[in-house]
């Protein structure tokens, strides 16, 4: 076997690791799963670590099992919250579940035959009909109190600010516990990976298969850096809040901006963790980006593969073109090949006016438009200087005194973009 933890090493993606683990994936396909809390019906960046993970593991011929929550969603994980979580209702945990299932789809091939091939599970399916007293006698035997006070989730709450912990999210880790058992005796499954505030929940799993199996079951963990801006702000936010893996929640364009838009330091950190290209052609990007970093060839290359990775190659196209459309020598074509969305992003901020659609029917001297109706020039005169000058461009094409605007300009039957030289910008919307 290659040596997987060496990879993951020099990427930057090893928190913790358990004494025998790199030896144990040296030694043979080992199979390992990572959990995925079903707190929304999507997932957003943060997740595509443990996604990552998933798929350096199958890449380096290991088993990796993708587990979603279905029912320690129900309780909520205590780890780095310092409140109790609210309860999700059924109807909303099952459509979670779907939506992670569907996310997580894009990215590992579930209906795979090959011997490693990536296992979907759901921990509702054997919980459900696990009885209260079944657990305390068969799990909650196991463990005691003690340990299980000695979890930093644990001391964090009950030592801070608030209202303590409840028995129900205190039962948590013995339930991911108990999820690492079945695993174990089900699927031969010998490791789980999650994020470095996870520690104390997978090490409690370990304890629960050595304790229930005897010592001589063999259980394993391995945790990655939670990541973190340089300036120390929370990765994964964006002004509108998370950045999703689904364009209905985050469009494609705007997930392109975003890696786009990482600082230098940034972006020679995330270029190792969130993309698969070898350490060779990763030094060599780093050494040319030091070398004209104002051409941000890191930036570049992080924001196209990460877009491909989750989204496909086509998809990249479009948002590469909408990018174009404000920073590039884009083309009236271009401008109308955008979706409503993407549009509206695009040309977020911009000011705005909006044209009756019957004034369209007859046409609208241009001089009107760009004063009168659109309040982008203060005066005829103003407006008739920049057409003169011919800075004035609708739709990207230059235009001159005595155009008249009409419905054959409209963008998505809806929309006008005006420009008055390379950076002013102006939207008409049309009713």
């Amino acid at each position: 076997m290659k040596n997987l933890v060496e990879e993951l090493q020099w990427r930057g993606l090893v928190h913790d690791i358990m004494p025998g683990t790199e030896e144990q994936l040296l030694k043979e396909m080992t199979t390992t799963y990572i959990g995925f809390d079903p707190t929304s019906d999507s997932l957003h960046i943060g997740s595509l670590v443990p996604i990552i993970l998933l798929v350096h593991l199958e890449q380096f011929g290991h088993k990796p099992i993708a587990l979603v929550g279905g029912a320690t969603g129900m309780i909520g994980d205590p780890s780095g919250k310092s409140d109790e979580r609210n309860l999700l209702d059924e109807l909303t945990l099952e459509k979670n579940v779907a939506g992670i299932k569907s996310v997580l789809s894009r990215f590992l091939d579930f209906n795979s035959t090959a011997a490693n091939a990536p296992l979907l599970v759901n921990n509702y399916d054997w919980m459900k009909d696990f009885s209260f007293i079944n657990f305390a006698r068969d799990v909650g035997k196991r463990i005691t109190v003690n340990y299980m006070m000695a979890k930093d989730s644990v001391k964090k709450r009950l030592s801070g600010e608030g209202e303590g912990m409840s028995f129900t999210e205190f039962t948590y880790q013995l339930i991911q516990g108990y999820d690492f058992h079945y695993l174990y005796k089900t699927h031969h499954c010998l490791l789980q990976m999650g994020g470095s505030d996870q520690w104390g929940n997978i090490t409690t799993g370990t304890e629960l298969v050595r304790r229930i199996n005897g010592e001589g079951a063999k259980a394993y963990a391995m945790t990655c850096p939670l990541i973190t801006k340089a300036d120390g702000s929370k990765f994964g936010k964006s002004e509108g809040g998370n950045v999703w893996l689904t364009a209905d929640k985050t469009s494609v364009y705007k997930f392109y901006q975003f890696w786009l838009n990482t600082t230098d330091v940034d972006a020679e950190k995330y270029i190792k963790i969130f993309t698969f290209l070898d350490k060779n052609t990763i030094d060599s990007l780093i050494v040319e980006h030091h070398d004209a970093p104002h051409l941000r060839v890191l930036q570049r290359r992080l924001a196209e593969e990460v877009t491909i990775f989750v989204h496909g190659k086509d998809e990249l196209e479009k948002a590469i073109q909408a990018s174009a459309i404000l920073f590039g020598n884009a083309t009236e074509a271009d401008l109308k090949n955008l979706d409503e969305t993407t549009f509206l992003e695009v040309f977020d901020g911009v000011p705005q006016a909006i044209i009756a659609r019957n004034d369209l029917e007859a046409g609208i001297d241009i001089i009107a438009v760009l004063n009168e109706k659109s309040g982008f020039f203060k005066s005829n005169g103003e407006a008739r200087r920049a057409l003169t000058a011919n800075s004035i461009s609708v739709n990207k094409v230059k235009v001159a005194e005595g155009f008249l605007l009409t419905n054959n300009e409209l963008i998505n039957n809806q929309f006008v973009l005006l420009q008055s030289g390379k950076k002013n910008y102006f939207v008409l919307r049309i009713v």
